[in-house]
């Protein structure tokens, strides 16, 4: 089995990226307590089916892709970093997330063009879904279309944060597609790409009641301040983020006691992450309910009424109530 040197040693070994990122000016904005806008891989979110983390022998692991192809191909990781990597900032997020939690983050990811490996294999007009399967025999189906969509830039990543991507994280390689919540693409320690039809399998979390299909809804969290704060009266921020990967936000509105208003955003890094808003506000002695509602690229604006996280993704607007004194 591996082990973390092993990983470290790795990467080490990735080339150069074709193609690096730096964040824009103005990405962030300087308000304690606000989410980073690039969350450290100590912070970032792990959901998982793994009672045990898989602990990959990089030696001899292997990516296997198969089914509906014109010819099997099986690549080392050697052979997988040999296709050239690049790097892009891309939010993910789970399915599971209640409306205002944290199961939801934003990461610089090196890695791999998803759809370099599957040109390799020659993938079939009949294929209509992609299966992404783990060492340890999990899966993530999602459509085709949207992986061969060049709107999008789907990658198998192989770092996390200009670090080796950590064993939580699906060391050595995992599926990162812009747009998708993660129980449909993004497959960690991946083991195997395979080609199918969207009748012929449904993945891990389908029969158990979750959708087929799962693009990532738009949604918007309140980080500052936090429900139930006290707040000193006067001049103060209200701020957090807002994700519709990868259609863009175009607009976040906050609302104090009702009262709607235009928050100012910071600089985007891309269509595929999430932003950071803020709004200053003269905050008067009493209790008040603040609540948050984002528009995406589309002009689409967030759905207000209330919905679970199950089958497709919580729906609602983030709502906190505040004692200023």
């Amino acid at each position: 089995m591996g082990s973390a040197a092993s990983t470290t040693l790795a990467v080490t070994k990735l080339p150069r990226p074709g193609r690096t990122v730096s964040l824009p000016a103005g990405a962030a904005f300087p308000v304690d307590g606000l989410s980073p806008i690039v969350v450290p891989n100590s912070r970032f979110y792990r959901i998982d089916t793994a009672l045990l983390v898989p602990n990959v022998d990089i030696a001899s692991w292997r990516l296997r892709v198969h089914g509906l192809v014109e010819r099997e191909v099986t690549l080392t990781f050697d052979d997988l970093v040999a296709l050239g990597t690049f790097e892009q900032y891309v939010t993910i997020a789970c399915v599971s997330n209640e409306v205002g939690g944290n199961l939801v983050g934003n990461a610089k990811w090196t890695g791999v063009p998803l759809r370099t490996v599957l040109d390799m294999a020659g993938v079939q007009p009949a294929a209509t879904q992609l299966v992404g399967r783990s060492v340890d025999r999990w899966t993530a189906g999602m459509p085709t279309s949207w992986v061969m969509d060049k709107a999008r830039e789907p990658m198998i990543a192989v770092a996390m944060n200009d670090e080796p991507l950590p064993i939580v994280h699906g060391f050595p390689a995992r599926l990162i597609v812009p747009g998708l919540y993660g129980y449909v693409s993004a497959t960690k320690w991946l083991a195997e790409l395979e080609l199918t039809t969207l009748e012929a399998f449904d993945a891990y979390w389908v029969p158990l009641g979750w959708s087929k299909e799962a693009p990532i809804l738009t949604q918007s969290r309140i980080d500052v301040p936090r429900a139930g704060a006290a707040v000193a009266a006067g001049r103060a921020v209200v701020a957090g983020v807002a994700w519709a990967p990868d259609r863009s936000i175009s607009r976040v509105e906050v609302a104090i006691d009702g009262t709607w208003r235009d928050a100012t955003l910071s600089n985007p890094i891309s269509a595929a992450t999430w932003v950071q808003w803020r709004v200053d506000w003269d905050a008067a002695p009493g209790s008040h309910t603040i609540m948050v509602r984002a528009t995406d690229g589309r002009g689409e604006v967030q759905p207000q009424q209330p919905t679970p996280p199950a089958p497709d993704g919580a729906r609602g607007y983030h709502t906190v109530t505040v004692s200023v004194s």
